[in-house]
């Protein structure tokens, strides 16, 4: 095999520096594309390793960044455009069959979906037809790649800056635009050592601004960063998708903050469309104190998925997996368009019993103040006090103190394991004393010598006449856990969660463009309020590869 660099013309004439590693022979073959902006460098033995199983593989800087010229929008239209002629490229070469798919993580996802569902004519008939030969033809006209695989999409601004339910995510952003924004390279350490110098950076008010003190500490300007918070259009990718009639890999991490968005991409997507969740964070690598039976080999079932795609194998249907966890041990799933208890807010009679529950799975309610579910231990009554936020980075719990600042709640242990697969709920009966209140809820499992892993995390924004109370739902996201006999489970409700997100000034004003800060009181009712998880009842185990790949 051998790899080369070549630059592929754009419509406007800008050439996009391109590596290229072919396999040895001469035939055709089918051909892999990454379009990044972290740097194709990044990709030398991803493309080898695609290379050694008969794919053209490319890894492309995308405009404006490290060997390309032009200049960088993230999330502008310029990815689409250079997308498709990319893929015609490709196609137009003499060691290409014609066939190509869209590969991509994070930023790089974002690029392989808009190339598969934005270009021209994506959605027509004709392209939608995936058992005709003459739509393949026109797809392939058209820039458009026979199948995609996405792992941990960023799927673009509004998705990135904010939680579905509303709160800004102010650490990932900050980190992500000081590594990477409006600059030609990629400096990962920047904001640590921005933090370094001043540690209270991130309490800058307003966030609109908070580019100015960034440039102070980083040396040059960040002038996208008021853009950021500009965009509040979401779901535009997965709305594209239910169109969609490529296959579709989608691949995230149950520790990954974009996990949501990988779901319902997967969830809503036309086409078949396989799901893989991992007990992974942003970067799907597990811990390294996992055991080896936690792990897998990611570009063996790529390069595996991708043929049967290619040669239309996969069943037209929508499936998943789930990994428990670092047990090993993998759970077949269908995620619900809507959790089981929007139809049965009572859930089954308490944990974890799973009596009088239908099927496979079943949703397991946690009540408050309850002895079999969790206990207030205080806090019913609490302060959200922004000045004085409860912090995302420290799982430490104050336990006395005059004034408590979260609700805290504690079951007892687990009589026998426990599995969870699926989508988690919080469901409280509160009040605040302000007009806009952010409701926080942490899950924490505790295991039986007091250790503190996390295990869910939800935040939603709710805003309406003050001391009104309310039934707030928050959205906890896909589990995949196995819990050992003797876990304790830890509740806490907080109106923050610094410097992750951040802080509602509880005026009412928006909190990017927010200075003044007020303290908001909460209320939680236990009564009605419950945690409702995802138990695995029927344990379906399965292996990963053969899972995917049907």
């Amino acid at each position: 095999m051998n790899t080369r660099t070549v630059y592929v013309p754009t419509p406007d004439g800008t050439a996009l520096a391109t590596d290229v590693c072919l396999p040895d022979g001469s035939r055709p073959r089918p051909a892999v594309l990454i379009r990044t902006p972290y740097g194709r460098d990044a990709h030398r033995a991803e493309l080898r390793g695609w290379a050694a199983h008969g794919f053209a593989a490319l890894a492309q800087d995308v405009r404006g960044r490290h060997g390309s010229p032009g200049e960088w929008h993230p999330y502008r239209s310029h990815e689409k455009a250079d997308g498709a002629a990319t893929v015609a490229w490709v196609r137009a070469q003499a060691w290409s069959n014609g066939e190509l798919v869209a590969v991509g993580a994070s930023y790089a996802a974002y690029c392989a979906l808009v190339t598969a569902l934005d270009a021209p004519d994506a959605a027509s008939d004709t392209a939608r037809d995936a058992a005709s030969d003459a739509a393949r033809d026109a797809a392939r006209r058209d820039g458009v790649p026979d199948a995609v695989i996405a792992a941990v999409p960023a799927l673009g601004l509004a998705e990135t800056a904010r939680e579905p339910g509303g709160p800004e995510r102010l650490w990932a952003r900050a980190g992500w635009w000081a590594a990477h924004g409006d600059r030609r390279d990629s400096d990962p350490d920047a904001l640590d050592r921005a933090l370094a110098d001043d540690p209270r950076l991130l309490e800058h008010l307003p966030v609109a601004r908070l580019a100015d003190r960034l440039t102070a500490r980083l040396g040059r300007e960040l002038p996208s960063w008021p853009r950021l918070w500009a965009d509040r259009e979401r779901g535009r990718l997965v709305e594209l998708g239910s169109t969609a009639r490529l296959p579709l890999l989608a691949v995230g991490g149950t520790r990954d903050p974009f996990a949501a968005d990988t779901v319902a991409l997967w969830r809503n997507w036309g086409g078949p469309a396989r799901l893989l969740l991992g007990p992974w964070g942003h970067r799907l690598t597990a811990d390294p104190a996992a055991p080896p039976r936690a792990r897998v080999n990611l570009g063996s079932l790529y390069v595996r998925w991708a043929r049967g795609a290619l040669a239309g194998n996969l069943k037209p249907t929508r499936h998943g997996i789930i990994a428990l966890g670092d047990s090993g041990r993998w759970h077949s799933t269908r995620v619900p368009e809507s959790p089981e208890w929007a139809a049965d807010p009572a859930g089954s009679a308490g944990p974890p019993g799973l009596a009088g529950r239908a099927g496979p799975d079943a949703e397991c309610r946690w009540p408050f103040d309850s002895s079999t579910g969790l206990r207030l231990l205080r806090g019913a009554e609490f302060s959200a006090d922004p000045e004085r936020p409860v912090r995302s980075d420290d799982l430490a719990v104050p336990v006395d103190g005059d004034r408590a600042d979260r609700c805290l709640l504690l079951s007892p242990p687990l009589p026998r394991p426990l599995d969870l697969a699926g989508v988690a709920v919080a469901r409280i009966t509160a009040t605040a004393d302000t007009p806009s209140a952010d409701w926080a809820v942490r899950l924490t499992a505790l295991d039986p010598s007091g250790r503190a892993d996390p295990l869910a995390f939800g935040i939603v924004r709710r805003t309406g006449p003050p001391g009104e109370a309310a039934d707030i739902t928050v959205p906890l996201g896909t589990l995949g856990r196995r819990l050992p006999a003797g876990t304790r489970l830890r509740a806490e409700i907080a109106g923050h969660h610094f410097p992750a997100h951040a802080r509602n000034p509880h005026t009412g004003e928006d909190p990017v463009t927010a200075t003044r800060l007020v303290p908001s009181r909460r209320t939680v009712n236990p009564r009605g309020s419950a945690i409702h998880l995802p138990v695995v009842a029927r344990r379906r185990y399965v292996e990963p590869v053969p899972e995917i790949c049907r």
